[in-house]
């Protein structure tokens, strides 16, 4: 993996460390559905316009695919994370989400577009183990609303970790901006609707919709673009190894822009963290590698 490539997916952890806080804050404010297809209404206006300014022409023979990843990659986990918020603080979020990196890592050996390695296995238990020492979690309530939003969370992590390697597919037959727009407006089609049913019980607040427009111009729109971009150079489990560094910089947000408190183990995590992403992307900072792509089976 190149330097830059290394150095954008960082950048996109700290945004997508700051995107489960707004989430957090909006979403008992607005209600998961509200909050999902706002959000994802917020990302196709924002991809659309930069589409239509850039004049890429929209890949009408895909759009079964399109759907499939709006659906797999945006719509249902963008309705779990904002359901289970009602219920988790956005430390447990951010740690649960890190399992999107096993499953895409065992989704990607399955469709045959990686290879399963003992170092990768190795990079995933260590990431695992830095999260939960970041996040500094104690006994988890086992209460059954709490028990399903975490079982919310584990099977948005899964369906993304489905739509990974799906996604890295898609990007070797379509352009990156094609591809976020068509997902976000094959989202749009299913949670739009649920948004317009419930919005007369929504509290749209300054907060909630300042919250609101970060996750769906930034988070969703813009750094679901460059990920994209991303992800057509390199392997799926890589792309989606920021799911690792997002509970450190969620940490980190939380800290400065809420005065919460830091654990003990924060420095200690981060070093399992960024070691385990520098196992399962393969990226070795001492050593200048060419980039290499991920051979990808034919359509």
């Amino acid at each position: 993996m190149k330097h830059a490539h290394f150095l954008q997916l960082v950048g996109l952890s700290a945004l997508w460390g700051a995107s489960f806080l707004f989430i957090r804050v909006a979403s008992p404010l607005l209600g998961p559905w509200v909050l999902a297809g706002v959000r994802v209404a917020l990302a196709t206006l924002t991809l659309g316009v930069i589409m239509w300014v850039l004049r890429h022409r929209w890949p009408w023979s895909h759009w079964r695919d399109l759907t499939r990843l709006g659906l797999l990659a945006v719509a249902v986990p963008f309705v779990l994370y904002a359901w289970a918020a009602l219920r988790l603080p956005a430390g447990y979020l951010a740690l649960l989400n890190t399992t999107a990196v096993l499953f895409t890592t065992l989704a990607s050996a399955w469709l045959g577009d990686d290879r399963l390695t003992p170092t990768k296995l190795a990079g995933c238990a260590l990431g695992f183990g830095g999260v939960a020492l970041i996040v500094g979690l104690g006994p988890v309530d086992t209460t059954a609303p709490k028990l399903w939003a975490m079982l919310a969370c584990l099977a948005a992590a899964a369906s993304y970790g489905l739509a990974s390697p799906l996604m890295k597919r898609a990007t070797q037959r379509m352009e990156p901006l094609a591809i976020a727009l068509g997902m976000n407006v094959s989202a749009s089609v299913v949670l739009v609707p649920g948004a317009v049913w419930y919005a007369p019980q929504a509290e749209f607040t300054g907060t909630a919709l300042a919250s609101v427009v970060a996750l769906g111009v930034v988070s969703s729109g813009l750094a679901g673009w460059l990920h994209l971009r991303i992800m057509r150079h390199v392997s799926p489990v890589a792309a989606v190894s920021p799911a690792f560094l997002i509970p450190l910089f969620g940490v980190t947000w939380g800290h400065l822009l809420l005065d919460e408190a830091i654990g003990a183990g924060l420095l200690a995590g981060a070093l399992l963290v960024l070691l385990a992403t520098a196992l399962v992307t393969g990226f070795n900072p001492l050593v200048r590698t060419k980039l290499v792509d991920v051979p990808m089976p034919k359509p």
